[in-house]
């Protein structure tokens, strides 16, 4: 049986780094009174999953109309734009993570499992037998169920912390180092302007 770390809802419920442009961990991090969990994972995960909130209530502003209220922006007295809270000790690293909608109790649902091996799986592993395939039951699970103004506040949030990285390079779109970027695009040679 796993150990769930459930918030429903949770107090704060952010994703934030630590570290320098170039250097940072990502973390998701939930707090309900004195209890706080922190999750470490990459910034394409952290990207990857505001997209898919921000879509997600987009998608159910859509479909349910009047029936449920969605902020169409983060409302304004939500926004956090505080550091991570102290101590900052990861339970784990994410691996998988699902999203899903409890239109019982109008919540957006985010479960986030550890990182394991087993989730990698080679050109050769597809061709085995598919009981081999199935990832074992996670000793941990991170839940987290928060109002769709939350989500939204979340999704700002996130854009807000991916963006204050390494700026881009205009030319290749990698991130550009302070030391200097050697930009694949800019290869060395010149256009010669006919």
């Amino acid at each position: 049986m796993p150990v769930v770390h459930r918030f429903d809802p949770p107090e704060r419920f952010v994703a934030g780094t630590v570290g320098e442009p170039g250097q940072r961990t990502f973390f998701l991090q939930a707090r309900e009174g004195a209890r706080l969990v922190s999750v470490s994972l990459e910034k394409q995960q952290v990207q990857a999953l505001a997209e898919r909130i921000d879509e997600l209530l987009d998608e159910l502003m859509r479909a349910a109309g009047d029936e449920v209220l969605i902020p169409a922006i983060a409302p304004r007295d939500m926004a956090d734009s505080q550091p991570l809270e102290q101590p900052i000790e990861e339970e784990f690293r994410a691996g998988t993570m699902t999203l899903s909608w409890d239109g019982a109790d109008e919540r957006v649902v985010v479960e986030v499992f550890p990182f394991t091996e087993a989730a990698v799986v080679s050109p050769e592993q597809l061709q085995e037998d598919l009981e081999d395939l199935l990832e074992p039951e996670p000793e941990e699970i991170f839940l987290v169920r928060i109002t769709a103004a939350a989500a939204r506040s979340f999704v700002e949030r996130a854009r807000t912390v991916i963006g204050a990285g390494r700026p881009d390079c205009p030319f290749c779109g990698e991130p550009v180092d302070p030391a200097g970027h050697l930009c694949v695009r800019a290869n060395g040679f010149r256009r010669r302007d006919p």
